[in-house]
């Protein structure tokens, strides 16, 4: 039995038609079942309960054995010492709290029915999408508002990590965000290290010549070698990169963490490259600019750029622009906003969602399969949100579909 079945039959009260004692025979009356917590601390704040006439309030907590109490540490941890009651599927071990309290236990007992949905929970996901594909009305308008403030407060966590990491300069943890969305999933960690290696104000020393620009981004990605320097444009770049190497005390990344197996010539690493060069040539203050402008067609403009004459003129397309929005630009908006307190930013973050096409992936096409409505960039991180947060980390009962779900079988 998964803990999460346990705690869902506690939350329903579906023990109530059975009595219920604790392991040194007490009887137990359960008054209130208290209150769910979904964040760490007990699984349930603020119940009431009635052992051996006496009332208590206080915590619960849930676990299918006794003994994972110690697994998980509780033993060690203060947030437990206020547990009113120990409810497990098996007693296999007294448990006591940090001051060496004996903790009450209750071996739940409820009816055999509920091994239904037991089985229900072995196949979640099959379950929720027989249930979403005839009652698409599970996936109210409120939740997935709530998802995708959840979907940009995590990104804005994300953002004030490495805020940290770069003593609060949003212009470089911009840049190093950028620079990973430019590695388009297969290429983001070498990007990002590039960015890293590569401080944005060594860069804008040298803003006004593209050749140096990109001198110093192929050099510190480890793929501009004497070995690699094949022709007179590249070998330029080497001699500028030796330059610049020196003038900044500068070190590469390792050149084999690029990957281009199965890629089209134009999302090659040394494109990208060019292509980045090119944004930072084109664009003074570009963190300022994202801030300023929140027309979708100027934002466009603004990141709509094209590598150099050397590699073609190879120009970025619309759907690669709009993922660098969806995933550098509107984070960091909310983020700002967040930060200083401005619920006008944070729309204007959401407001720009809502009017880009919404992404196509894996994630996404499974939503569509089963006749979910995905109209903008909006709703697709909202149900990439609820995918990776909730679905494959299984916490059905966290979730407002889930619980839904699971109340109409049970009623049914």
């Amino acid at each position: 039995m998964p803990e999460l079945l346990l705690q869902y039959i506690w939350f329903k009260g579906l023990f109530r038609s059975m009595l219920q004692f604790t392991t040194d025979g007490k009887p137990v009356e359960v008054i209130s079942v208290g209150q769910h917590n979904f964040d760490q601390g007990p699984d349930f704040f603020g119940a009431v309960i009635r052992i051996d006439g006496i009332e208590w309030t206080g915590n619960v907590e849930i676990h299918v054995k006794a003994s994972d109490w110690y697994k998980h540490g509780h033993q060690r941890d203060k947030a437990y010492d206020n547990i009113i009651l120990h409810v497990v599927r098996q007693a296999d071990k007294q448990v006591f709290t940090t001051e060496g309290k004996a903790v009450p236990q209750c071996e739940l007992r409820y009816p055999e029915n509920s091994q239904y949905l037991a089985s229900l929970m072995a196949d979640r996901t099959s379950v929720c999408a027989q249930q979403l594909f005839t009652h698409p009305e599970l996936l109210h308008a409120d939740w997935k508002d709530v998802l995708l403030r959840d979907r940009m407060q995590k990104k804005s966590e994300a953002i004030e990590m490495l805020l940290q990491q770069n003593h609060n300069a949003w212009e470089q943890a911009f840049y190093v965000t950028l620079a990973h969305n430019f590695g388009f999933h297969t290429n983001g960690l070498p990007f990002e290290l590039l960015a890293k290696q590569t401080p944005l104000v060594f860069l804008q020393k040298h803003r006004s010549s593209l050749l140096q620009l990109e001198a110093m981004l192929y050099g510190q990605s480890g793929l501009l070698t004497p070995e690699t320097a094949t022709d007179d444009y590249r070998q330029r770049l080497l001699t500028e990169y030796e330059f610049l190497r020196k003038k900044f005390s500068l070190t590469p990344i390792d050149g084999s963490l690029w990957k281009r197996m199965r890629m089209r010539p134009q999302n090659f690493p040394e494109v990208r490259i060019a292509q980045f060069a090119s944004l930072l040539h084109n664009t003074e203050s570009l963190f300022a600019k994202v801030l300023q402008v929140n027309d979708l067609k100027q934002l466009r403009e603004l990141f709509t750029i094209s590598a150099s004459n050397y590699w073609h003129n190879a120009k970025i397309g619309r759907s690669a622009v709009d993922v660098l929005l969806i995933n550098s630009v509107v984070p960091y908006k909310f983020a700002w906003g967040k930060a200083h307190s401005s619920e006008e930013m944070q729309q204007e973050a959401f407001g720009l969602l809502k009017q880009i096409p919404a992404e196509k992936n894996h994630i996404v096409e499974k939503w569509e399969m089963l006749g979910v409505q995905i109209d903008n960039a909006a709703d697709s991180q909202t149900f990439i949100h609820l995918y990776q947060d909730y679905c494959i980390r299984h916490r059905c009962f966290n979730c407002d579909v889930g619980y839904q779900i699971f109340y109409v079988h049970e009623q049914n």
